[in-house]
């Protein structure tokens, strides 16, 4: 399987693509392709980054 978030680091803004109002979320960790990501309105999530490809946010919206 390919890792559909292998340029994520700690620290990025990101949105998952199905579920919008989780809102905007900073991703905490990226380990062996599971991604933590701290989001606004649904708290820490562990993501299969070979499953999700989350969308980087780099204006901050």
């Amino acid at each position: 399987m390919t890792d559909l978030n292998a340029f994520l680091e700690p620290g990025m803004i990101v949105r998952h693509p199905n579920e919008t109002e989780w809102g905007l979320g900073q991703v905490q960790s990226v380990i062996d392709g599971r991604i933590t990501v701290n989001f606004r309105e649904m708290g820490k999530v562990v993501i299969d980054g070979s499953r999700i490809a989350l969308v980087p946010v780099f204006d901050g919206a």
